[in-house]
């Protein structure tokens, strides 16, 4: 049974934490607003996906049947305007982008939404629902346009806090003198040369911005249910629209609970289009790990700014690589031979096989944090500091002791300890989406692949330098094998003396400098 009374969220409409308690018990029905599929998806779609996707996975976690719903919107103005610029069919390259997007979520270990519903596909659901606002008396038709009255909204405000008499008729088009009020805005805008267009009762047209959400969610959701979550900037106007012509449509529209991620700043800077500073997920992931990528997105809480740097990002791959070097030591030392002799870690010749008391208070602690963290608002900033990393220096530290000559009960002990600490750090990652389906060995070459593509180096670069610093060290030349040494870690290259081998890893590069971004930016990527 889902564990209603220990997870609380942050609802924008309130502007309070509340206890979340759904509208079904051990149901949760979830919207979230996907991307305007016309270019390759930026770090701030990365963002919101990433974090939802964490909400999805810890409302699972605690129990709940989660019915998850993201949409495409790819029907659009900016769609349009690209397809043009291409000379290419705007179905076909919102499609194209649609399918880039789900490559994109796969490769950030995203779980894939319920439903994902397209623009396209629900003309149907969009025109019922505009024939019922109609019908409601909260809407007009202007020449084939159809307009959303917010004179009608008595409420209108509520979710942005915004004064009606103070709004204008959304930021994305100028206003018409059509309109009643200039903040009305369109429900279905009218057909115009060479656009796509669909038939209608007011004649042939597409819809408007806003309207598309309020219809698909209805459709997979009904007009009651739990959480609607987006980037804060869709607040206004998207979402506080979106209230307004659910409510028209249907008075018992209710969403109890409105969530919103924060931005994604570039060097402190807001990342915006004026700016050139947007950078696409591929221009990132080419020169580190989407597992980096995703750590360093929850290292922050969700509602905070967060704030984009090739130092943040060095640093989150740094800790994957950390986290996946001592999943795979502690895999390495516990082998098959020495699990199986432990029965399942129950007995061993009639002796029970005690997991430590160490290992119970790092177990306890961890499990505790976690679900402290997790269930206060998804702090997830707080979640791989503290027991967690206790937790793995746990693990380091047991698998030096585990090389040492003890009693064969202690050893037994230890083992069933590790494996018990390690059963926990996986459920973590695993809730956050850091759990990669790859080996970790998979995983680390991966990440060492990277970070030799940032440094500009082959593997067998480095092994050519290693021999040469070995030389110079055989030599007695020490100030030419610090030099190597100090050149490759500048390169984020670590070199480590591992008895009388030399083997190297990823580091932080030690003079790195914040200000340039880590990409080359083949096209830039633009806000939705």
């Amino acid at each position: 049974m889902a564990k209603e009374e220990e997870f609380r969220v942050y609802n924008s409409l309130t502007q309070q934490k509340e206890i979340f308690k759904p509208h079904e018990p051990g149901r949760v029905g979830m919207y979230v607003c996907g991307v305007t599929a016309y270019d390759l998806s930026h770090l701030g779609h990365a963002r919101a996906a990433v974090n939802f996707d964490v909400l999805f996975r810890y409302l699972q976690h605690l129990g709940y049947q989660v019915t998850y719903v993201r949409n495409f919107t790819d029907v659009d103005d900016k769609i349009i305007r690209r397809a043009n610029e291409l000379g290419e069919d705007p179905l076909s390259l919102s499609d194209r982008f649609c399918q880039e997007y789900v490559v994109d979520m796969a490769d950030l270990l995203c779980l894939p939404p319920t439903h994902e519903p397209r623009v396209s596909d629900h003309m149907e659901q969009i025109k019922d629902m505009i024939t019922q606002i109609i019908n409601n008396d909260c809407a007009y038709t202007v020449e084939g346009d159809v307009f959303f009255a917010v004179d009608k909204s008595l409420n209108y405000g509520q979710l942005s806090g915004q004064k009606l008499e103070n709004n204008r008729a959304g930021e994305r088009v100028a206003v018409d003198s059509r309109k009643r009020n200039p903040a009305d805005f369109a429900l279905w805008k009218a057909a115009k040369p060479g656009e796509p267009s669909w038939d209608s009762p007011w004649g042939p047209g597409r819809p408007g911005w806003h309207i598309e959400c309020s219809a698909m969610s209805a459709q997979y959701l009904s007009f009651q249910f739990d959480i609607h979550g987006g980037g804060i900037d869709l607040i206004f106007p998207h979402h506080e629209n979106e209230i307004a012509q659910s409510c028209a449509a249907c008075q018992e529209s209710c969403v109890s609970y409105w969530m919103h991620n924060g931005h994604v700043t570039n060097n402190n800077e807001k990342m915006s289009k004026s700016l050139g500073n947007f950078f696409t997920i591929r221009e990132i992931t080419r020169l580190y790990h989407p597992l980096a990528l995703r750590h360093f997105l929850i290292s922050a809480h969700y509602r905070s700014p967060l704030n984009y740097t090739v130092l943040q990002l060095e640093s989150a791959s740094d800790a994957v690589y950390y986290i996946y070097q001592t999943l795979e030591d502690c895999r390495d030392a516990l082998s098959p031979s020495q699990e199986g002799s432990l029965k399942d870690g129950s007995e061993q010749k009639g002796k029970t096989v005690r997991v430590s008391p160490v290992a119970q208070e790092c177990i306890g602690k961890l499990r505790s944090e976690f679900k402290t963290k997790m269930s206060d608002d998804l702090n997830t900033a707080q979640i791989l500091t503290g027991a967690f990393q206790e937790a793995l220096k746990f693990i380091n530290s047991s698998l030096t002791m585990l090389k040492k000559k003890q009693q064969k009960q202690q050893q037994l002990s230890m083992i069933q300890s590790l494996i018990e600490v390690e059963k926990e750090v996986k459920e973590v990652l695993s809730i956050l989406g850091l759990l990669s389906s790859s080996t970790y060995v998979e995983v680390l070459q991966q990440l060492k692949d990277k970070a030799l593509k940032r440094a500009g180096l082959e593997e067998n670069d480095v092994l050519h330098l290693i021999e040469e610093r070995a030389l110079a060290r055989k030599n007695k030349d020490f100030s030419k094998s610090d030099q190597i040494r100090a050149d490759l870690t500048v390169k984020g290259i670590a070199l480590m003396d591992v008895g009388k081998e030399t083997i190297w890893r990823p580091c932080v590069p030690v003079e790195l400098e914040q200000p340039a971004p880590p990409v080359e930016q083949e096209h830039k990527a633009l806000p939705v």
